[in-house]
């Protein structure tokens, strides 16, 4: 009788060794438990750690809750300025809600991707080149508003959506490349304009100031001189002040004597004064310059009558 009772205790010690073994489940502590008892959700989340479930008839699912970081497959698209680009992205998110992303939805990784690489394509087609390339930030929260909108539905949250790389056809980059190089030298023209008109205006200064005292141009000259020739070099080149030149000019005019400007000139024999003539009359009667000559009236006698011209 013993030997009996003995024996069904080491039975049933085993089978309840067998069922807890089957029975028993361990959930890590970045997942949660959700059961299904006969294909309908049972009771809550199974929090982490040692929990039961019935063998045979319970289903415990496990879902990750950490967040996982998914790339987005490069998307060929024409932006909105008609330019072929190919984009890819990285997109984190996490499941909020275990039972929605088991229950409403049969895999929520591949549905975020392809959620991800729809929307990417949309924000193509939407955006201008240089949107893509200075303004990504506000490109990557357009993204993940139009993922995290439906992707609530499924328990998922979206943490951060990033645009990755942004690739350009080899024309459009030269094309590029030629604007950026226009453009800075568009800058240094006007950099170097600018500094020609500060300097300039620095030497109008200058020259005012040596205009009072000419002793700072000779002193600048000799500054000048000095810093060529701290250079060891075999030629120096000595500017020559115009102001010395016209002082030699003016030394070598004697005072008293007759100036160019002052030696009068005489007319050339076939020229005649312009204010008057000598006709070749006997009595030599001078006529201005501006008085009409007439061949009827005679010169003697100014009041005679016309003489008869020919029939």
């Amino acid at each position: 009788m013993l030997e009996e009772l003995l024996a069904t205790a080491a039975v049933a010690g085993t089978a309840g060794l067998v069922y807890v073994a089957a029975a028993a489940r361990v959930v890590k502590q970045y997942e949660r438990g959700v059961v299904l008892r006969l294909g309908r959700l049972r009771g809550g989340i199974r929090p982490p750690g040692f929990t039961m479930i019935i063998p045979g008839v319970d289903r415990l699912r496990k879902v990750n809750m950490q967040i996982v970081t998914m790339p987005v497959p490069a998307q060929d698209g024409i932006t909105r300025d008609n330019v072929t680009v190919r984009v890819d992205a990285v997109i984190y998110f996490k499941v909020v809600d275990a039972a929605d992303a088991v229950i409403q939805v049969e895999d929520y990784r591949f549905a975020v991707s392809q959620m991800a690489q729809t929307s990417l394509r949309s924000i193509i087609g939407k955006s201008d080149l240089d949107d893509l390339l200075s303004n990504r930030e506000k490109l990557n929260q357009g993204l993940e508003l139009m993922i995290d909108s439906p992707a609530m539905g499924w328990g998922v949250q979206i943490d951060r959506v990033e645009i990755k790389d942004v690739s350009l056809p080899e024309t459009m980059k030269r094309s590029m490349a030629r604007q950026a190089e226009a453009d800075r030298e568009r800058r240094a023209r006007i950099i170097n304009a600018d500094a020609e008109l500060q300097a300039s205006k620095k030497l109008a200064e200058a020259a005012g100031v040596m205009s009072e005292q000419p002793a700072a141009l000779q002193l600048r000259l000799l500054q000048t001189v000095v810093a060529v020739a701290a250079e060891k070099n075999s030629t120096l080149v000595l500017p020559f002040p115009v102001e010395l030149l016209r002082f030699l000019e003016r030394a070598q005019v004697q005072p008293g004597a007759p100036t160019v400007e002052q030696i009068p000139t005489r007319p050339r024999p076939d020229e005649h004064r312009d204010d008057e003539f000598v006709l070749d009359e006997p009595k030599g009667d001078k006529f201005r310059r501006g008085e009409a000559e007439d061949d009827e009236f005679p010169l003697d006698d100014p009041g005679a009558s016309p003489l008869p011209g020919p029939d």
